[in-house]
């Protein structure tokens, strides 16, 4: 296992912020940060991410914790392998122990592999690098091509572009003199094996385009081959995929792009390696590339976690376009607002940047974009012609990309709009799009149909005991919070809150139902007892249900603004003032359902009176119960009719 003092040095590295602000472009709002979840999709941002407390929760999915948790969550690690990333994201070295659990074995093994496969990567970009600065066959073909391109050398330098020798092994035969394993090699793509058992370079005679991360380092390559004896050559070799790459997880250049991303809150669409290149040497630096594929439903939760806002752009080639079109409806679904930018035939952005100049193809791009229904309508309505078959297929595919439309109002907008340009009357596409919307509906309302009736049964126990306990629950979960909140603050002149609160679940003998709130206040007693930080341990807790828990109580939807009384001379009361009426409001409800409890129990035990004694017992115990739910209930305001 990870020694303690190490966990404690990784979570006093990894500041919430920061972890969470390399995935989520995040805007300060009050004493807290604000963004769009990564764990679902929506338009407005409730993802709230607290710096003081190291904590995140988002009010749509639930979704909450601290930087251990957040990493768990986005990339799929248990407690250990979190933990390890973020020790190698800030350089915190993790002495190699023995670990006997064999699943903690596993993902020490993975994540040894793929540490193993980042440093082979930076290796093989340092080489392509060093290849093509001094080595006279890098410098003539490699370096020249760039330099045609139009390339700077800030720019080969940014981006760590490099050229692959056309010797059949120079590469492997560096690489196994860094002691790299073949089959570490092969794994990584870099090399290939022949069935003979000849190993080669998989980049031969290519100029290399290391594929970056989100952490800024290299996950992959890509090889654009510039001569070739063999015509079936492929034009690009590419990184297969491995533990630290997934094509469609992954968006060309968004390392360099994200804060340009934000600041602009937009970002150009491109298809391939040299537009987003040309592009960010031209001074726009928010374009990402897709590079070569169809978008992904990963690619696009990846833009939307920076911005709403895409702009595609498009060469002049109408096939391409129309074959790239379900991307864009995609994009659409997604809630994210789509302009289209179309470059004349034969160009494209990398081209027609460097046509232009920097400063013209900024203004081409601001004057040309197009809302995508409209440039959509256009184009298919000139495919269509006076044909009638063709015009009625295009209204139904212009139709059914308004249908993905989330925004009922932006709909709205747009069959106003087609209904011009196609010349047909609005409430015609509108009944049609209601006609699809429905079924869509009906479809997602069959895929959601219970299991069998046996497979019911098997959970009809747990969900009567969730019903049982659910109200429990809550009055447990606002005793923690006010626990957590305004613990050590004075209650009396005796006692602070947390004191007062555990004295009296003492004095009723009231035991604590949810074992993980149960173990925080124990966390909590001993801590206060000893004068510990206990909140910190709760934080930072190995166990996720107790951190999310934690972030849960300590995080606030909403932040009174402070104009709300000097602009409307309202006077509120805050929590921070009135917390002990809260605390007698939440240890009265709590005593009113141990009582009820105590009720039922008693009544279940004239059941089992087995002698006269026994009966007048209990009779006197429930006498004695009735008249404490009668004082206790009056004291919360309740009338009970007996």
């Amino acid at each position: 296992m990870i020694p303690k003092g190490k966990v404690d040095e990784i979570i006093e590295a990894a500041h919430i912020e920061d972890v969470v602000g390399t995935y989520v472009s995040l805007k300060r709002r009050g004493a807290n940060l604000l963004g769009l979840c990564p764990f679902h999709n929506e338009k407005t941002p409730s993802f709230n991410v607290s710096p003081s407390k190291g904590i995140y929760k988002c009010f749509g999915c639930g979704k909450a914790g601290n930087s251990i948790s957040f990493i768990m969550e986005y990339e799929h690690l248990d407690f250990v392998g979190s933990l390890r990333f973020l020790a190698e994201k800030y350089n915190i070295e993790i002495p190699d122990e023995q670990v006997s659990h064999e699943h903690i074995q596993q993902e020490k093994q993975r994540q040894l592999d793929k540490e193993s496969l980042q440093i082979l990567n930076n290796a093989a970009m340092d080489y392509f690098m060093h290849v093509m600065a001094n080595d006279e066959e890098g410098q003539n073909i490699g370096h020249s091509y760039f330099e045609e391109r139009g390339f700077r050398e800030e720019t080969i330098q940014k981006f760590k572009l490099g050229y692959a020798k056309e010797a059949w092994d120079h590469f492997h035969e560096y690489a196994k003199k860094q002691g790299f394993s073949d089959e570490m090699l092969i794994k990584s793509g870099l090399v290939k094996q022949l069935e003979s058992g000849k190993i080669y370079d998989a980049y031969r005679a290519r100029v290399i385009f290391p594929i970056h991360g989100l952490n800024g380092k290299p996950i992959a390559f890509a090889g654009r081959i510039l001569k070739s004896k063999d015509e079936k050559s492929p034009k690009y070799v590419n990184s297969p995929e491995t533990e630290l790459y997934h094509k469609s997880n992954e968006l060309y250049g968004l390392y360099h792009a994200r804060q340009a991303i934000a600041k602009q809150d937009a970002v150009y669409l491109v298809e391939g390696y040299t537009d987003v290149i040309s592009l960010h040497q031209s001074g726009i630096e928010h374009v990402v590339a897709s590079s070569g594929t169809s978008l992904t439903e990963n690619q696009i939760k990846l833009i939307k976690r920076f911005t709403n806002n895409v702009c595609v752009l498009y060469d002049g080639d109408t096939a391409g376009i129309k074959a790239s079109l379900r991307g864009v409806d995609m994009l659409l679904e997604a809630g994210l607002n789509i302009k289209i930018v179309l470059f004349p035939d034969g160009e494209d952005p990398d081209s027609y940047c460097k046509k232009l100049g920097p400063l013209p193809f900024n203004v081409f791009l601001e004057e040309n974009r197009k809302d995508f229904i409209l440039f959509k309508t256009d184009l298919l309505k000139a495919d269509a012609g006076n044909d009638p078959i063709k015009k009625a297929e295009l209204i139904r595919d212009i139709v059914q990309s308004i249908s993905k439309i989330p925004d009922a109002f932006k709909r709205s907008n747009f069959f106003k709009e087609c209904s011009r340009l196609l010349g047909i009357e609005e409430q015609l596409l509108v009944n049609e799009s209601n006609k699809i919307l429905r079924n869509k509906a009906s479809a997602e309302a069959r895929s959601s149909i219970p299991p069998p009736a046996e497979t019911v049964l098997n959970y009809e126990e747990e969900i009567r005991e969730l019903i049982d306990t659910q109200s429990q629950d809550s009055q447990e979960k606002e005793l923690l919070k006010l626990i957590l909140r305004h613990g050590e603050k004075p209650y009396n002149e005796s006692m602070n809150v947390a004191n007062f609160i555990f004295h009296e679940l003492h004095d009723e003998q009231i035991e604590i139902e949810n074992p993980v709130i149960a173990d925080i206040l124990k966390i909590v007693f001993e801590g206060i007892t000893n004068q510990q930080d206990y909140l910190k341990d709760l934080v930072h807790n190995e166990d996720p249900k107790m951190r999310s828990l934690i972030a849960d109580m300590l995080t606030e939807k909403y932040e009174l603004s402070p104009q709300w009384e000097s602009r409307y001379d309202i006077v509120m009361e805050l929590e921070n003032e009135i917390f002990t009426k809260h605390v007698d409001a939440a240890l009265l409800m709590i005593k009113i359902k141990h009582n009820e409890k105590l009720i039922h129990k008693n009544q279940e035990d004239f059941n089992q009176v087995t002698s006269d004694s026994e009966l007048t017992e209990l009779i006197e115990v429930h006498k004695h119960l009735l008249d404490q739910r009668v004082l206790l209930t009056r004291k919360m305001g309740t009338v009970i009719i007996r």
